[in-house]
């Protein structure tokens, strides 16, 4: 017997898990499988940046985040216990009525993951560990899945968050254009560590032997280590390998009292700087490490995959709720130029070994103008305070949250047969000088138009 759902995702990362919690609160059927047979506890992916904060204010998730979460802690570098600089990676910055989440976060991405995993079963859905996708074939219908449990699954509709190593990818024959840089690699793990005050991020630098960093994880009692590693030499990520680390590079005796007590999670990381040749065959899409991968400089990774799910999943839901299947085409159109201009930034940070960080890396900027979904609009819609014709306030993150399209018009939202909800307000005054704004279910303006007409042909390409 064929099990059947309208979307499979393969993967449990924080793309696979953003894009169910999507699906979910818009009732739609998926599944969720992953391959690992628990959840990671890897820290891997640490910094939230403004606009993923954004999004899970609208997931209904920020307040569970936020209470496990610092901003970056002050940089402080030795060499030996000789403070050679300190400086922020971050420049400090106040909440403002348009930008309520300012500043990158610091969140070990196992918590995360865990967090999201925790709204996915409020809103009905779970994950599926140790179950493995063992193969797949498509048709015009959908696609059918065979499980590593023996099970056979129809689906409308295969994402792949499945990481940089895809198998989804590989068996759609789908080029990865970019590089591997072998010689470029990094020891991280979670440690525990005796004698560091947890106000700062601690960086050595040994001049001829490297350099190692420790991040204090918010909420934890962790750090992460950070080692980058020479051409050619060969890792032991045992925690003793981590203590000779440690070590050779901070240059600290244990008569100076700090020390490593215990590697909690390892991992050896190899710089990719990758973007997949398509987003979509057919009915199977990618989103997240499946179709880019990055450095680590700027923590643009996790954030890019988060949004990829946030553009994704509003328009699968449509796609499958009697939107127009052509929507769909707009998920490569609108992401996957995001994913190369944010390649480029992650990669110069890289090569320039640049800390700092500024507005660039924060993704408000990200907008879609220009696209067949944003001919006139595109951008993100910031938070604000609005008032409304009948005399009543409003925040505008507000009105926006949740899976609607929201109307700023003093006209009723038209109605347009087999359209999606569309929530119509009417400001005191028109909001951007225009008579219709029409702000799409993420966030970013889809039309802002004087003509009831354009507004309302608009509505039938959603």
């Amino acid at each position: 017997m064929t099990d059947r759902t309208d979307v499979l995702i393969v993967g449990a990362g924080p793309t696979g898990l953003t894009l169910a919690v999507e699906l979910a609160r818009r009732g739609i059927a998926h599944r969720v499988v992953e391959r690992a047979a628990a959840p990671s506890a890897g820290s891997k992916g640490k910094g939230l940046q403004p606009r993923t904060q954004e999004i899970f204010d609208d997931l209904g998730i920020i307040d569970r985040v936020l209470a496990g979460t610092t901003p970056y802690p002050p940089i402080r570098v030795r060499i030996g216990r000789l403070p050679v600089y300190q400086g922020r990676m971050h420049r400090p910055a106040a909440a403002s009525d348009e930008v309520p989440y300012p500043m990158v976060r610091m969140h070990p991405q196992w918590r995360t993951e865990a967090v999201l995993r925790e709204r996915l079963a409020e809103l009905g859905g779970e994950v599926e560990h140790g179950v493995e996708l063992t193969g797949f074939a498509q048709d015009a219908e959908g696609v059918t899945a065979r499980l590593g449990t023996g099970a056979t699954l129809r689906a409308g509709y295969l994402v792949a968050a499945d990481g940089g190593r895809s198998t989804v990818r590989k068996a759609l024959g789908v080029g990865f254009t970019g590089e591997t840089r072998e010689e470029e690699r990094m020891a991280l793990g979670d440690v525990r560590v005796e004698g560091l005050d947890r106000e700062h991020i601690h960086a050595w630098v040994r001049p001829g032997r490297g350099m190692v960093a420790l991040y204090p994880m918010a909420g934890t009692d962790c750090f992460q280590f950070m080692a980058p590693l020479r051409p050619g030499a060969t890792p032991d990520l045992t925690s003793a390998g981590f203590q000779r680390l440690f070590a050779e590079r901070s240059m600290l005796r244990s008569a100076h009292g700090v020390r490593i007590t215990e590697l909690l999670w390892s991992s050896l990381y190899r710089v990719n700087i990758r973007l997949a040749d398509a987003y979509r065959a057919g009915r199977v899409l990618l989103a997240g490490d499946a179709a880019h991968v990055h450095s680590p400089a700027g923590g643009q990774g996790l954030n890019t995959g988060v949004q990829d799910a946030y553009n994704l999943g509003w328009k699968l839901a449509r796609a499958l709720t009697g939107g127009p299947a052509s929507l769909l085409d707009t998920y490569e159109e609108e992401r996957r130029p995001v994913a190369a201009r944010v390649l480029g930034l992650s990669t110069d940070l890289h090569d320039r070994k640049s800390y700092k960080r500024d507005e660039e890396t924060y993704q408000l900027q990200v907008g879609y103008r220009g696209g067949s979904l944003a001919r006139a609009g595109g951008e993100r819609v910031p938070d604000g305070p609005l008032r409304l014709a009948d005399g009543s306030r409003a925040r505008m993150f507000d009105l926006l949250r949740g899976p609607h399209f929201t109307l700023l018009s003093p006209d009723p939202a038209p109605r347009v047969p087999g359209g999606p909800e569309v929530r119509a307000y009417a400001p005191a005054e028109p909001y951007g000088g225009v008579r219709h704004t029409l702000v799409r279910p993420d966030g970013h303006v889809g039309i802002a138009t004087d003509s009831a007409a354009e507004l309302a042909g608009y509505l039938t390409l959603v």
